[in-house]
């Protein structure tokens, strides 16, 4: 889960950091600094949070290191404690702890990748998707998300998608069932630049897109969405997810299931000529 909850200022600003979290001595360095530059202003935590706009408890879970401060937050506190964009510099050390554990987690085996095989029967990839596609999905989670936590979670999903401008590695095949390519997950105009943005990635280097066609006879990925990534030194990994449950398979034989059963899928698909063709085609129906 993550972990996101206001203060008792109600002003909400940032995130509070999950026990297990690696980044938490980065978390603490930076709320360490944030109050050396307060002291030697000669400010309480109260005072600072007034001048900010935040309140007192948030200024002590920063300097704690139990909150994650958004950017905005170091950008008010360089400007009253006259920090001349050292304290705002340090928003470069908390970029990637902003995104939750296990988006990161997920994004650095992407990375370590030489090649991801991604098979999708709900929705679009998230790899795929434009900020309003992952927008739209967010919001329609049950139990609600909070507007701050939809805002962290597709932050975290866009950033994620900067590994496909590589020109070499990783190499991307994506299977999306038609389904995903014809619901029209946030409304007619969504849905049409989504499918734009398709068309797009499925002629970058790296990224091959097909299509399973909702008529085939038989289907070999009945169990639902998964993914296979091929590591670097050779190591195989699948990772699975369904209802907000996640899995990173390493069992040798259940990976090699899910590279068999990928295979197949990939084989039934159509090629992606012909997948680009069909995208474009829904798009001139939408």
């Amino acid at each position: 889960m993550i972990a996101e909850h206001k203060d008792e200022s109600g002003d909400g600003s940032g995130w509070d950091v999950e026990p297990d979290d690696e980044v938490k001595p980065v978390v603490a360095a930076v709320g360490r600094q944030l109050r050396a530059w307060r002291e030697v202003a000669g400010l309480s935590a109260g005072q600072l949070g007034a001048r900010l706009g935040y309140g007192e408890g948030l200024v002590y879970k920063v300097e704690q290191g139990t909150r994650i401060p958004r950017p905005e937050f170091l950008d008010k506190a360089d400007e009253v404690l006259e920090g001349r964009g050292r304290i705002a510099a340090m928003k470069k050390d908390l970029e990637d702890a902003r995104y939750p554990k296990k988006v990161r987690d997920l994004a650095k085996l992407e990375r370590d990748s030489v090649e991801v095989l991604a098979y999708g029967d709900r929705t679009l990839h998230a790899l795929l998707q434009t900020k309003e596609y992952a927008t739209a999905l967010f919001a329609m989670r049950r139990p609600r998300y909070s507007a701050e936590i939809i805002e962290r979670e597709v932050a975290a999903r866009i950033a994620r998608q900067e590994i496909l401008d590589n020109e070499v590695f990783p190499v991307f095949s994506f299977v999306q069932e038609e389904v995903t390519l014809r619901r029209p997950l946030g409304g007619r105009e969504v849905h049409r630049r989504q499918l734009q943005q398709l068309l797009r990635l499925s002629r970058l280097p790296t990224v091959d897109i097909q299509v399973m066609p909702s008529d085939c006879a038989e289907h070999p990925g009945l169990d639902g969405a998964f993914r296979v990534l091929k590591q670097r030194g050779g190591t195989t990994l699948g990772h699975v997810e369904v209802q907000s449950f996640r899995q990173l398979i390493t069992d040798p034989t259940q990976v090699q299931y899910l590279e068999m059963r990928y295979g197949m899928i990939r084989a039934q698909a159509l090629p992606p000529r012909e997948s680009l063709t069909f995208i474009e085609k829904v798009l001139n129906e939408t």
